[in-house]
């Protein structure tokens, strides 16, 4: 059989070296290009043999010897090695569309929602690698057990896709979403995001109704109920579609200790927090429709700790746990921030906010974080000056953040120095720390500063002084 060669351009993004990784290694021969690589994709594609041996575009490698092209979200629609694609006539595929054709035969399982959608992919994932079944996949955060975010084999017949609705390539405006074609579908909520494409909520929100269009016959959608906006989506299922509600999935607190009320027992988890029930929840529903006993869930979601930065915990002592979770969006961020608050309610918390993407960081979007981080004692909101240019958006007023916010004892930075010290300033005694983010506070070492609150002995002196 001849081998397969895939020729991915922009082959250093997050997911694209990923896929890149997964097709390696199931045999195929893999070549890429990409203006820049950073880590950790740089080293990944390296260890792989893959990374490309120059950096830039190169036209002359795009070959009819090729068997496909992958393009990734980075490069742009007038791309040297697009252009000398189309004029070959060489096939081209988006990441969702190919990911879609390496499993066009296998039961698709796609989750989706504005929230949860990475953390529910993973339980799925844990639950049935824990369980002995084979399954494709691909998700969007790094996973205990897991080597790569995808997997992709020609002796499974399932495959477990986290579903992004953000756009698919360049050359195609579609959500990511659109193009699975689930059997099993899941929507976890709905909360406008990506205003830099999707301008409206009512905009927004379509994305969801054609998502649910794309199920296939007699499949299954798996949806949190108590979210009306979700609830109308399943108005446009097709009538041979089973529609599946879930809310919370029963659970008790004892001692910081989280407990999955079972029948006859009570099970104790690794996770916290009234969101993570609700993922558990719709999990369990779609395990059970792939063949999962509930012995065998209930087995496996115990071991389950998380994705990485979904409520990632960096360092932790006695009296303090720091945390790390990629919460963005403006009904994430409330969420997360009262899940560490009710779990840990006899603690004091701050909770760092870093404003990042294009959406929070527009004046017309920062409504919708109203009243998000009023659970903290000690609210923190981060933006970086640069991040705004970059993304040619005006400036941002600590005053204007602060009442779009509705919380005047938000403390406002600019400058992750300053933060720093604030952070290590603080009576660190009782209390919890959590970095919210899908960027990087302009470079701060958050592992280094979670290591230093809780190995340094002066911080209880210090609080007693306070």
């Amino acid at each position: 059989m001849q081998t397969m060669r895939i020729h991915f351009i922009a082959i250093g993004g997050s997911a694209m070296h990923n896929l890149a990784i997964a097709l390696k290694q199931k045999g195929y021969a893999i070549s890429g290009s990409d203006d820049e690589i950073f880590e950790p994709s740089y080293s990944r594609l390296k260890s792989n043999g893959i990374l490309p041996s120059e950096i830039g575009w190169f036209p002359d490698r795009i070959t009819t010897g090729l068997d496909a092209i992958v393009l990734g979200m980075h490069a742009r629609a007038d791309n040297p090695e697009l252009i000398k694609a189309k004029e070959l006539g060489l096939k081209i595929f988006s990441y969702p569309e190919y990911l879609y054709e390496q499993t066009k035969d296998k039961t698709r399982v796609v989750i989706g929602g504005s929230h949860g959608k990475t953390t529910i992919t993973s339980m799925i994932m844990h639950v049935l690698r824990e369980s002995g079944f084979k399954f494709d996949y691909m998700v969007g955060a790094q996973i205990d057990g897991f080597t790569n975010m995808v997997g992709l084999s020609d002796d499974t017949n399932i495959a477990v896709f986290e579903g992004d609705e953000y756009l698919t390539s360049p050359i195609d405006a579609r959500p990511k979403f659109h193009l699975y074609k689930p059997h099993i579908a899941v929507i976890s909520g709905i909360a406008w995001d990506h205003i830099n494409v999707f301008p409206t909520k009512e905009f927004y929100a379509k994305q969801f109704e054609l998502f649910v269009k794309t199920i296939q016959p007699n499949g299954n959608l798996v949806f949190y109920k108590n979210d009306n906006q979700v609830l109308q989506l399943t108005k446009f299922a097709n009538k041979d579609i089973t529609l599946t509600p879930y809310t919370e999935h029963p659970f008790s607190v004892n001692e910081d200790k989280t407990y999955l009320k079972t029948e006859g027992e009570q099970i104790e988890i690794k996770l916290f927090g009234k969101h993570n029930m609700e993922n558990i929840a719709a999990a369990k529903s779609v395990c059970s429709f792939l063949g999962v006993t509930n012995t065998q869930f209930y087995k496996a979601i115990t071991t389950f700790s998380g994705a990485a930065k979904r409520m990632q915990r960096l360092s932790s002592n006695d009296t303090v746990d720091v945390f790390v979770d990629f919460a963005h969006a403006p009904s994430k961020v409330k969420a997360t921030v009262k899940a560490l608050k009710e779990a840990y309610p006899d603690r004091k918390l701050m909770a760092c906010l870093e404003l990042h993407t294009f959406s929070s960081l527009s004046k017309a979007f920062l409504d919708e974080y109203n009243g998000a981080l009023n659970d903290s004692d000690f609210p923190v909101i981060f933006y970086a000056p640069h991040t705004i240019e970059l993304k040619k958006l005006p400036p941002l007023d600590s005053n204007f953040v602060k009442q779009k916010f509705g919380n005047t004892n938000i403390k406002v930075f600019n400058n992750p120095k300053d933060l720093h010290q604030y952070i290590l300033k603080h009576p660190w005694y009782s209390s919890n720390l959590l970095f919210m983010s899908s960027g990087n506070f302009a470079g701060l070492d958050l592992g280094e500063i979670a290591n230093v609150i809780v190995e340094d002995d002066d911080f209880p002196k210090r609080y007693l002084k306070f």
